[in-house]
């Protein structure tokens, strides 16, 4: 696609009062309305004309015309059939745009990434964007690389090692399938509606885990792990996997861990031979 402006915040407001538009807080809807930052998702996301890009929660086109303009094809996601006219009118022309209307939760994504490796590059809908994340780095290995912007808190667990407040068990899931990376903040008022929250633009890039666990395995104990996060290892394990807690602290020994620490003290390695010893 060549030669297409992106919408400006006029165009946005135009094709809203044409199109009876109102932004639904239920499906976590927040329109990017800035030219530049739109600029920067697509220059951050380092796409190469060969490129096959995966949009989750597209809209009315924001991105879509940003990402059409620098890579191969977009499959442009969206749930909502309201938008669904006006995203066909932006795109009018585009050739290198498939609009696929339907819920990413539970969408299959096999005729999607029949072609060969993807990339997903998204605005994600508030709603969904960490259950999005955990589905498709566990599903979906032909989608490689991912550049979400997301709530504040969700980027942050994404990226988060441990001692971190917001490391969690999705922390882990990230760091076992791919190396993380911050890539900047991203201000309210850059969307519409003007969220109440700040945002960020995360970058996940897959690769071999580090450990050589399943990730099945090892989501297991994690979410054992910190399915109390007050509590200690040693009792979150006997309730979580419904073990006697000595069969626990043996294990917990076997594995060189302290049995007082609590979860989100624990890095990969620590997880992956808990994993090991547990088997």
């Amino acid at each position: 696609m060549v030669g297409r402006k992106l919408l400006s915040p006029a165009d946005i407001g135009d094709l809203a009062r044409r199109h009876g538009i109102v932004p639904s807080k239920a499906l976590g809807q927040n329109f990017v309305i800035d030219q530049n930052t739109i600029r920067r998702i697509v220059r951050l996301s380092e796409l190469d004309p060969s490129d096959r890009v995966i949009e989750v929660g597209a809209g009315v086109g924001t991105l879509t015309l940003g990402l059409a303009e620098a890579a191969a094809h977009v499959a442009a996601i969206e749930l909502d059939r309201k938008l669904i006219p006006a995203l066909q009118e932006v795109i009018e022309g585009v050739a290198n745009v498939t609009i696929v209307q339907g819920d990413a939760m539970d969408l299959d994504y096999a005729p999607l990434v029949a072609k060969g490796p993807h990339r997903l590059v998204a605005n994600l809908p508030y709603n969904i964007a960490t259950p999005l994340i955990a589905d498709l780095l566990q599903q979906r290995p032909e989608i490689y690389d991912f550049v979400v912007m997301v709530q504040r808190e969700a980027g942050e667990r994404f990226v988060a090692g441990p001692g971190s407040k917001a490391y969690g068990a999705v922390s882990l899931l990230v760091a076992y399938h791919c190396e993380s990376k911050l890539l900047g903040k991203v201000p309210a008022s850059v969307f519409w509606p003007v969220p109440k929250v700040e945002s960020l633009l995360v970058r996940l890039t897959r690769r071999p885990p580090l450990v050589d666990v399943e990730s099945k395995e090892l989501m297991r104990v994690v979410r054992a792990g910190f399915s109390q996060r007050r509590k200690t290892i040693r009792n979150t394990l006997a309730s979580g996997l419904g073990m006697e807690v000595g069969e626990v602290e043996a294990a917990l020994a076997r594995a060189g861990v302290d049995p007082g620490a609590r979860a989100e003290s624990l890095g990969l390695e620590e997880f992956a031979g808990l994993v090991r010893v547990l088997r």
